[in-house]
């Protein structure tokens, strides 16, 4: 088990990573070559082998980091994740575009994935937020935490969900995140359009 203290809960690795640390309560994570969670939604091919810390939650909670990543490959990203199985999960990553933009991508798998880009980011930090109301979820992002953007809304099987840190590499040799400014609350957002 490990112990991040802005967390209530111990997290555990679903596959762990090429390295790891954590220097107070600061994540660096490494992902290897070719790792990835995504199930296609045009061919149905699936690439579940990439590096997740999670914990579980099944409250209403507010869940955020500053996300900055070593871009290398395309789709290279550091993401915060809701997982519940393989064909049942939801991504909020800063991703590295095919055109080497850093941008703020989601992806809501129910069965088979979507993907939508969203925004360009400008530099290679930027501070997403995973929150939990009742039974949906909705993903912000922020270039302070203190004004959020709202990225989408959605809602996953009923049930357990695990939440966390993830870490892909889907093109190339590794990708390194780290996740600073870690916050957990359980709070439930009260209005997902302004953030707030």
């Amino acid at each position: 088990m490990i112990q991040l203290s802005p967390i209530p809960t111990p997290l555990t690795w679903h596959l762990e990573p090429q390295d790891w640390n954590i220097t107070d309560n600061v994540l660096t994570a490494t992902a290897g070559s070719k790792t990835d969670l995504f199930v296609d939604p045009l061919f149905g091919n699936k690439s579940l082998n990439t590096p997740m810390l999670v914990f579980e939650n099944n409250q209403d909670f507010m869940f955020s980091a500053r996300v900055t990543v070593d871009f290398n490959g395309t789709f290279d990203a550091g993401v915060l994740v809701i997982y519940q199985h393989e064909t049942s999960w939801a991504k909020l990553c800063f991703e590295y575009s095919p055109n080497q933009d850093p941008m703020v991508v989601s992806v809501v798998t129910k069965g088979t994935s979507d993907d939508c880009n969203s925004v360009f980011i400008d530099g290679h930090s930027v501070y997403l937020r995973v929150s939990r109301i009742n039974t949906g979820f909705a993903f912000h992002f922020s270039n302070d935490a203190k004004v959020w953007h709202m990225i989408r809304a959605f809602a996953l099987e009923p049930g357990a969900a695990k939440v966390g840190f993830l870490v892909q590499a889907p093109m190339g040799e590794s990708c390194r995140a780290t996740f600073s400014e870690i916050a957990f609350e359980h709070k439930t957002l009260a209005d997902i359009r302004s953030g707030l």
